[in-house]
């Protein structure tokens, strides 16, 4: 076999790192680069489309059911293909960055299935792109074990039947890859992460008995999936492995792909795994399609919007639904508590949350869910045993008796509850130490318990955003507005400097996440993501 012609990407703007030419071969920049020229064309055109959408929603404040797909909705006779046994019992499923620790204590977890993300738990610098993907190898070939030298603790892999199965998370259509570039322009970061995996393991993982598995976030449309659908028949080719050896498991977080779940599985149908409730992202999605809908698209602070709103009922329950109709898994939602090992009685409330929020799950239908800590295993492990029990899935449950109308999914007035000056607190608390962190090149985040990813900060600057332009009168008589929330970030940036000390604090990025977190939360011109202006200053 000849040797790969010399691929045209170039690597740009990025300091060398140990044993990046393994996962920079010439083979694995030439498949990437063939991937940019045949599909970023599309992906480019399909984000113009977001935009159009978009400016509809503004026109009209609803969305529906498309009516162009609704002989697909209404075809009762196809399925997503089988699940591969590795993809069979989804029952708890554990979230994370790919950094050499959490790959080893993720896939040690307990958890059926690892959530490997390059996405939103994972702040996309050069390091964490390159050393993620070689830290997967790694755990594939059984050569990622090692010893903390600061803690002294090591950390090493248990044997292959007692891992995870890992399930692969690469960026948004949205996020490009700075550092790898063709004529200049760079490539989408979904093409790279997707590309250097994809090349590298997917033979490796079937000689594994797994297969390249992966989770698709942000999707719009079920254009969106009919890329990533013909992406993976390209790939499967292109490196000769059968057609359907690729499974894809889609995030239903935003609004519009709410309305288009059968169409999603229908278009990745030989490569459908199941869809994914994603709560934050979700919430972030309505306030950014319906932000001048007026005061009845107006969100509460996001802890007082619970899965039992009824809006997010008619989301979850739809989803469960369409997943069984369609003969695929329903995945619940993140659990982010993170245990305190100081105080116990955080520790017994959290827990029964978990607790509570998984059975509910369980009950409803969902054949397994998301936690953010390797504690929170045995809880949410315990909710779907006692429903599944032998069983890998609950799939024949059809919950016939669901029925959700158009307008069920943006109801968002059904809720009682209100803003609060608190929960603008808690905003801007949470965005400017996410932020911080994110700037710093960390993705997941623990702050007050909880673990924290870029959904986060979405949900967090959109609700400033809204609640400002929308002109909300917190339950203390004050008004939201930008010199409000500038006295908060002010007050907060201050009590961070008195926490930390003033050496951490100028270790720090805490000013730039102050601006950041104010530039996001108050231009009048709203930012698609937050993350488009924050990568501009992540070095």
């Amino acid at each position: 076999m000849s040797a790969p012609a010399p691929s045209p990407l170039a690597i740009v703007d990025a300091e060398p790192l140990p044993r990046q030419e393994e996962v920079l071969t010439d083979a694995a920049l030439a498949f990437v680069a063939e991937l940019h020229r045949l599909f970023t064309p599309r992906r480019d055109e399909l984000l113009a489309r977001r935009a159009e959408r978009r400016a509809e929603i503004a026109a009209t404040s609803t969305l529906d059911f498309l009516p162009e797909t609704a002989a697909i909705r209404a075809d009762d006779s196809w399925r997503v293909a089988e699940a591969p046994a590795a993809l069979n019992d989804r029952r708890v499923e554990i979230t994370g960055p790919t950094d050499r620790k959490m790959t080893i204590n993720a896939l040690n977890s307990g958890a059926r299935v690892w959530l490997a993300d390059f996405e939103d738990a994972s702040a996309p610098t050069w390091e964490n792109v390159i050393l993620g993907q070689l830290n997967l190898t790694d755990a594939y070939e059984r050569r990622i074990d090692f010893t903390d030298e600061r803690t002294g603790k090591s950390y090493a892999l248990k044997s292959a039947d007692e891992l995870a199965t890992v399930v692969m998370r690469p960026r948004g259509w949205h996020l490009d890859e700075r550092h790898l570039r063709i004529d200049g322009k760079p490539v989408p970061g979904a093409l790279v992460d997707f590309g250097l995996y994809f090349f590298h393991n997917a033979k490796r993982l079937i000689e594994l008995g797994k297969g390249p598995y992966f989770y698709l976030p942000k999707t719009e449309s079920y254009l969106e999936a009919r890329l990533w659908n013909d992406i993976f028949v390209f790939a499967q080719d292109h490196v000769g492995i059968p057609r359907g050896t690729v499974r894809a498991t889609v995030l239903i977080e935003t609004i519009t792909a709410a309305y288009q779940m059968e169409e999603i599985l229908y278009e990745l149908r030989d490569h459908a795994s199941g869809l994914n409730a994603g709560r934050w992202d979700y919430l972030f999605s309505i306030v950014k399609n319906f932000r001048d809908g007026g005061e009845k698209f107006v969100l509460p602070d996001r802890n007082l919007v619970t899965m039992t709103a009824p809006f997010m009922r008619a989301y979850t329950e739809l989803l469960v639904r369409t997943c069984h109709k369609r003969g695929a898994h329903a995945i619940g939602g993140m659990a982010a508590f993170i245990p305190s090992r100081r105080d116990a009685e955080v520790n017994k409330v959290a827990f029964e949350k978990v607790k509570n929020d998984k059975d509910r799950e369980a009950n409803d239908g969902f054949d397994g869910s998301w936690v953010a800590h390797p504690d929170l295993v045995p809880i949410a492990m315990e909710s779907f045993d006692a429903v599944l029990g032998d069983r890998p899935n609950q799939k024949d449950r059809l919950r016939e008796d669901v029925s959700v109308a158009p307008g069920d999914l943006i109801a968002i007035d059904s809720l009682d509850a209100k803003p609060t000056y608190d929960g603008l607190v808690n905003a801007v608390q949470v965005g400017i130490r996410y932020i911080e962190a994110w700037l710093r090149g960390l993705g997941a985040v623990a702050i007050f318990n909880l673990m924290e990813d870029a959904a986060t900060a979405e949900i967090s600057r959109s609700q400033i955003w809204q609640w400002i332009n929308a002109g909300v009168v917190f339950e203390t008589g004050e008004t939201a507005t930008a010199d409000l929330a500038r006295k908060v970030a002010a007050q907060e940036l201050d009590a961070i400097r008195q926490e930390i000390g003033d050496e951490a604090f100028a270790a720090g990025k805490w000013q730039q996440a102050h601006d950041l977190l104010l530039q996001v939360s108050l231009d009048e011109d709203y930012a698609d993501f937050l993350t488009l202006p924050a990568y501009e200053q992540l070095r």
